[in-house]
């Protein structure tokens, strides 16, 4: 018997996803701004060195006066720093990601944490304060609450805020999901802390891996089992089952409390799925059971896992029973190999062969949710890694994730990306806004951002109404003209006509997949998207010489976007170096 497969939600299939970072997408109200003391327990751990809100556009490398004293490297610098973004700040930009054709967020962590990147959770059913208008006022409530006690709960005015994003969002038909991050919390978690305070008398003593309680250590200190021995990330407790019962069910209420807010079966009011951090660190039963509770609240929710690894050993999860899709780790690793054209480079042929493997390892309604991204807040951005394709290459994910730091490695280039490295930049995303799966943009890629990797891909964004200074300090050349930092007008253009081109025909978003050249002597590759309504035909030069090449267009092929390519007669193919086509074949 043929087994069904029909277990991604149609409404996720071949969606433009926008992936936001709170912290640094805008600042929309200032009276919220974290203070120092809301980064206790957080790295670098320092609270005594002056601290400031960080200005907007300052120039990111440079130490402000505030920051010269503190002792710290640049890394920590860097970390230490909170700009201020927020709730009102997305809310303020919802146009934005209209015109730009959004039709889905993915939210990073928001919940209320000291750290900027929010995956040290101090709980997950409260928004954090510094994101919503009062922050001392929800503190205060959320102190009367017995935290594992849903009943003893309340709406804080942070949560009541990012509910109204929500609204507003799906007002505007955008979906949006959470960044789930049920394997660890943070020091300052209700739960670390009572096994601190408490040791073996803490109800809470099973809800984490304590190694060695306070009596059994020479300095006094309770030890527990952490995320890759990162101190800030105490792990919950697994059993051969996944998450033991009791925090399980505190994830099972956190689930709830998110996609049906009212507790009424009203899901129009809550988030649209999550995307789940480490999901190769929580045991397959677990995930298994909590996909069955997510479906029963919501059937047509979405469930996207991170598991950066091989297509084979992501395929356990992408069966029906856990997830519906994966971040496509795998899409990034091949199209930075193929059109960043260097010693590592892949030929058309063998670029086929590994688009091929990922299509092939999953059932077929996978490959049209899988998130094709080309950055994302654990990569370089992708402006940058074509500046710096040298050094590294991506899907040796260990080491390219040391090398792609400027904080820590002295041979990347951390400066503006020139003209040759946008060119392929644009390729990249004309092929990620054509091929089959749900294209990601990490936010600010779309105007040319441009950074290492952690903390350093994770710069405020660019805006207009906000002139950014110029970038004159580098980590690793001191000798550098300062640099413009302005939104690249020409590429948020090109992501708007494309993402435009991409919903007007649906066969760029669920249609069927062919490739139909993968010419190793020209260096082009080309494929095929189409449905019973279109046929379209992309065809991408990444090389640096011309190529000439013949294809089967019919009759009178209409060109619908061309980047120095040209469709003569009989079906011949003129394209420039680093040039794209795409062509609608009558």
């Amino acid at each position: 018997m043929k087994k069904d497969t029909s277990f991604v939600p149609n409404w996720a299939k071949g969606l433009v996803w926008y992936q936001i970072f709170p912290e640094r997408f805008r600042n929309g109200d200032v009276t919220n701004d974290p203070k120092i003391e809301d980064q206790l327990n957080s790295w670098p751990h320092n609270q005594t060195a002056p601290y400031q809100t960080h200005p907007w556009g300052s120039d990111w490398y440079a130490r402000l006066p505030y920051e010269l004293e503190n002792g710290l490297n640049l890394s920590d610098t860097l970390q230490r720093r909170r700009y201020g973004g927020d709730f009102q700040g997305i809310l303020d930009k919802l146009d934005y990601l209209t015109d730009l054709g959004i039709q889905a967020v993915y939210l990073n962590p928001m919940f209320d944490a000291p750290s900027s990147h929010k995956y040290d959770a101090a709980t997950w059913h409260h928004a954090d304060p510094n994101f919503g208008p009062d922050p001392d006022g929800d503190r205060e409530l959320i102190k009367q609450e017995i935290p594992h006690d849903p009943s003893t709960w309340v709406w804080t005015e942070a949560d009541k805020l990012l509910l109204k994003l929500i609204k507003e969002l799906h007002k505007r038909g955008i979906f949006i999901i959470f960044d789930g991050v049920f394997n660890h919390m943070g020091l300052n978690s209700w739960v670390y802390q009572d096994i601190v305070k408490n040791q073996r008398a803490s109800k809470y003593k099973n809800w984490m891996k304590v190694t060695k309680w306070a009596d059994e250590t020479e300095d006094g200190s309770t030890r527990i089992k952490t995320w890759m021995g990162f101190n800030e990330l105490p792990e919950i407790k697994q059993s051969r089952f996944g998450i033991v019962k009791e925090p399980a069910e505190y994830i099972h209420n956190v689930t709830k409390r998110w996609m049906d807010p009212l507790g009424n079966g009203d899901t129009s009011l809550g988030i649209d799925g999550w995307r789940l951090d480490v999901a190769y660190c929580i045991k397959h039963p677990f995930w298994k059971k909590w996909r069955k509770q997510v479906r029963e609240i919501n059937p047509e929710a979405f469930l996207i896992a991170e598991i950066i690894d091989t297509p084979v050993a992501q395929k356990p999860y992408l069966e029906g029973d856990e997830f519906d899709a994966t971040m496509n780790y795998n899409f990034a690793f091949a199209v930075s190999e193929f059109f960043i054209q260097n010693k590592n480079g892949l030929k058309p042929s063998v670029f086929d062969e590994k688009l091929r493997e990922v299509r092939q390892a999953y059932p077929a309604e996978v490959s049209e949710v899988m998130h094709n991204l080309l950055s994302s807040h654990d990569t370089d951005r992708v402006a940058s890694r074509i500046m710096n394709a040298h050094l590294f290459t991506m899907r040796w994910w260990n080491e390219y994730y040391e090398q792609s730091k400027a904080t820590t490695n002295p041979k990347y280039k951390s400066g503006k990306p020139d003209a040759e490295a946008r060119r392929t930049h644009a390729l990249m995303v004309i092929f990620q806004m054509t091929y089959l799966g749900a294209p990601v943009i990490y936010y600010g890629d779309e105007v040319g951002m441009w950074g290492s990797n952690d903390p350093c891909n994770r710069k405020p964004m660019l805006w207009d109404d906000l002139p950014a200074d110029d970038e004159s300090v580098f980590p690793n050349e001191p000798n550098r003209v300062p640099e413009k930092v302005t939104p690249d007008k020409e590429l948020f253009e090109l992501h708007k006509t494309l993402i435009s081109l991409r919903k007007k025909y649906a066969c760029l978003q669920t249609g069927s997949y062919e490739t139909i050249l993968a010419d190793d002597t020209n260096g082009v590759f080309a494929f095929k998207r189409g449905d019973s309504q279109n046929e379209v035909v992309i065809l991408c030069n990444p090389g640096q010489t011309e190529a000439s090449v013949q294809l089967d267009l019919g009759m009178s092929p209409e060109v619908l976007f061309s980047l120095d390519a040209e469709v003569l007669n009989s079906g011949k193919i003129e394209m420039n170096s680093k040039s794209a086509l795409i062509v609608k074949c009558l």
